[in-house]
């Protein structure tokens, strides 16, 4: 017969199985590689971009942020962060980046995945909207590469919110707004990927962030749209 001591060990390792089995499934879901050739996911990701940046302008708690686009390099927005743990949680997203250019304003978007696993004692699964607002050059640097790590490659804090906020010197400020049970959202050791083959089935051929944000080499005009509301946000003081 199975002593207690062991009968509460197996329970325990069943249920910290179970969570880490589906925090991955949802990390899987929500960072899949595939590509959807038609472009039909790529503009549904701008579209729900649009409204996440819609979200936070009209956010009373981020003034700060509001205030504060004009000056910045870029912003990456992630419509749908999803956190997801028990014993281990993972979170992870797909998001477009804008770069500002002084002479021609906001860019077209560039794709990629935000990414990342955590350990601790998590409890629940939380989705989130996030908009990281590039600060500097090697935070912008960082972006134009294929892959980086946010708290080594470049710093990474959490954007003030409210009044009287505080200017932040790191490379990369994140904002989130969520409802949930995780009381905050850390990207310390989080990895943002470009997604090669989402460019290429938005813009129609192969290109390279660095073509998208500085050459200004491709276009898709169902992007004016989140352009103008950036536009428009970065006007407003």
């Amino acid at each position: 017969m199975t002593s207690g001591l062991n009968r509460r060990d197996f329970i325990h390792r069943t249920v910290a199985g179970t969570a880490l089995i589906a925090g991955g499934s949802l990390l899987a879901t929500a960072c899949s590689s595939t590509s959807d050739q038609s472009g039909t996911e790529q503009r549904e990701l701008v579209t729900k971009a649009q409204t996440t940046l819609s979200n936070f302008a009209a956010d009373p708690d981020l003034s700060w942020f509001r205030n504060n686009v004009p000056s910045a390099r870029g912003v990456l927005i992630v419509p749908t962060v999803v956190r997801a743990g028990f014993i281990f949680g993972g979170s992870g997203g797909s998001g477009v980046l804008l770069a500002r250019d002084s002479a021609q304003g906001w860019s077209y978007p560039a794709f990629y995945t935000l990414g990342s696993v955590s350990f601790g004692l998590l409890a629940g699964a939380d989705v989130a909207e996030v908009i990281l607002m590039v600060r500097s050059d090697k935070g912008m640097d960082a972006l134009l590469s294929n892959s980086f790590k946010l708290g080594t490659d470049v710093s990474v804090a959490v954007g003030p919110v409210g009044t009287g906020a505080q200017v932040a010197t790191s490379d990369i400020l994140a904002f989130s707004r969520a409802k949930g049970v995780y009381g905050g959202l850390s990207l310390d050791g989080s990895v943002i990927t470009v997604r090669d083959s989402w460019n290429a089935a938005y813009y129609g051929r192969e290109v390279r962030p660095v073509d998208i944000l500085v050459s200004h080499a491709v276009v898709n005009p169902q992007a004016d749209p989140l352009r103008a509301t950036l536009t428009r946000v970065a006007s407003v003081r």
